[in-house]
């Protein structure tokens, strides 16, 4: 039986020394470099240094330290050939069993806000990915491992037979080419964002998901479903995948995606901001002198929807927020996502409310608009991606189309309806009176069924209310609905071949009507 022989090269150095010392204890011999040699001696281990085997000593400030052929080709030689084995004796070349190697920390350097570019490129290793790459290949007979987690199965094996199994092998060779994948990924798309190459006209040719696990979920949609939710590389700073839980049981799918749409929604105003969301929809949102009036105003849009949703908020909770979330009756809500929250805020949302166990409240820092240029959703086969829609609008460029001008008063109203209108499930409706939603029509295969249900939710709030559909009008049968209302504005983005018609209505009833030229499905 060949001599087991190891090389071992880890920048993460947790649980080497075990591994290190099974090898040992399995009669093998251990290659090493710089710390990794340095850090298994001082553990009593014996190691060979690499330098001291090729004869040739590291360089280039480390850049070069295992990029030799003895050590290429001991990983790669098959010894159960004949061809092989005589290259191999003629290069003075031996076989290696095991290589154990884990990368230069690429993902954590970059996502440090300071970081450099020059220390970002230091760490992109490249005899590590070589090593990795060389094992899994020859998986056959060489076991590559480049996680500390894989250690200990390998460890048990190691004890009972004193070698890895060729099914651990296999398993292990998938793995590594997972990691080095995912690892040129996370490098490809930071310097893409340096050099403004994401920024490149058209779609790329190929699109790398460079995610990492960041959290088992409660469940998926459903609670027979698995769910997770997964980090994206090169993020500083804290984001809703990393936002910190401070109470409240596990988070569950449905939970992210609702969180999502509510901070998306605050996260476009510059006044105190509130959103409440149902099942992905709003229910409510609202911007005030204050966040609790703020607040207050979001829960009046559709108080019974309000009833287990996700509230967001665009400032951090202060304690008169809190106090109003936890006093008012038949309230409940599944969470409460902001900026942060004051310490006592804190402790009245964890000690007073009826639902203060279950309520999940999450801190997640800034609310910078996602980095990401692609928006990516799966589909049978493949999955469809399209530009992320974080245009902002201009306003110069709306036009009022209708006899009726626009007061100058109603104008901001206009531009929150339309602001909120492009986060509801199309076809979309909504109502809003106060810089305040107050009734909402979503997800329905008529455009008109959505205003019907708008103008039901709104009830007597509906006169004196501004109307944005995230669509053109395809038929002016929604004017006279709204005009009954007592709606005072419209805003949509035009475009259908009906406009004429639903201008005149629009004339008829004297509703002034802004023309946006953008449309805002959300399918």
């Amino acid at each position: 039986m060949e001599k087991l022989r190891a090389i071992i090269s880890v920048s993460d150095k947790r649980g080497i020394v075990d591994l290190a010392r099974a090898i040992a204890e399995s009669g093998g011999e251990i290659y090493s470099t710089g710390g990794t040699a340095r850090a298994l001696v001082a553990a009593g281990l014996s190691v060979i240094e690499i330098a001291d085997f090729t004869g040739f000593p590291e360089i280039l400030d480390g850049r070069v330290k295992t990029l030799h052929p003895r050590i290429f080709g001991g990983i790669l030689g098959r010894p159960d050939r004949e061809e092989d084995r005589q290259a191999m004796e003629a290069h003075v070349m031996l076989p290696f069993q095991i290589v154990c190697v884990n990368l230069y920390p690429f993902r954590e350097t970059i996502s440090r806000p300071d970081v450099a570019l020059e220390e970002a490129v230091e760490n992109i290793d490249i005899g590590g990915l070589s090593l990795i790459r060389a094992a899994a290949k020859n998986h056959e007979h060489v076991a590559v491992l480049t996680s500390p987690d894989q250690y200990p199965a390998a460890i048990d094996e190691l004890k009972q037979t004193g070698k890895i199994s060729l099914d651990m092998r296999r398993r292990l060779m998938v793995d590594a080419f997972r990691h080095t994948a995912a690892y040129d990924a996370v490098i490809a798309s930071f310097f893409a964002r340096q050099w403004d190459a994401s920024q490149t006209p058209g779609l790329p040719q190929e699109m790398t998901i460079n995610w990492t696990l960041a959290q088992t979920l409660r469940h998926g949609e459903n609670s027979h479903q698995l769910g997770g939710v997964y980090s994206e590389a090169g993020q500083c700073g804290l984001t809703l995948v990393s936002a910190k839980q401070l109470n409240g049981k596990q988070l569950s799918y449905n939970n992210f995606l609702d969180m999502d749409a509510a901070l998306a929604i605050v996260r476009l105003q510059q006044q105190p901001a509130c959103s409440v969301i149902k099942h992905n929809n709003p229910c409510g949102a609202a911007i005030g002198s204050t966040l609790p009036v703020a607040c207050q105003k979001a829960f009046a849009g559709d108080p019974v929807s309000a009833f287990g949703s996700v509230v967001a908020f665009n400032r951090e909770v202060d304690a008169a927020t809190a106090q109003w979330l936890a006093e008012t009756a038949g309230l409940f809500v599944e969470v409460i996502v902001a900026p942060g929250f004051e310490e006592a805020a804190l402790e009245l949302l964890k000690t007073k409310p009826k639902w203060k166990a279950n309520v999940r409240l999450m801190s997640v820092g800034n609310l910078l608009r996602p980095s990401s240029r692609w928006e990516i959703r799966s589909i049978a086969g493949g999955a469809l991606i399209q530009e992320s829609d974080q245009r902002p609008d201009d306003r110069l460029a709306w036009k009022t189309v209708t006899e009726a001008t626009v007061p100058a008063d109603l104008m901001d109203e206009l531009a929150f309806g339309w602001d909120i209108v492009r986060f509801v499930k199309s076809n979309a409706i909504t109502l809003s009176r106060d810089l305040s939603l107050v009734g909402v029509g979503a997800g329905q295969m008529s455009r008109v069924d959505s205003v019907r249900i708008a103008i039901e939710k709104a009830g007597e709030r509906a006169r004196g209310a501004v109307l944005a559909s995230d669509a053109f009008f395809p038929f002016a049968d929604s004017i006279p609905l709204a005009a009954a209302a007592g709606v005072a504005g419209i805003i949509q983005p035009g475009g259908s071949v009906k406009d004429a018609e639903v201008i005149a209505a629009a004339n008829e009833f004297q509703i002034p009507m802004v023309f946006t030229g953008r449309r805002q499905f959300k399918h």
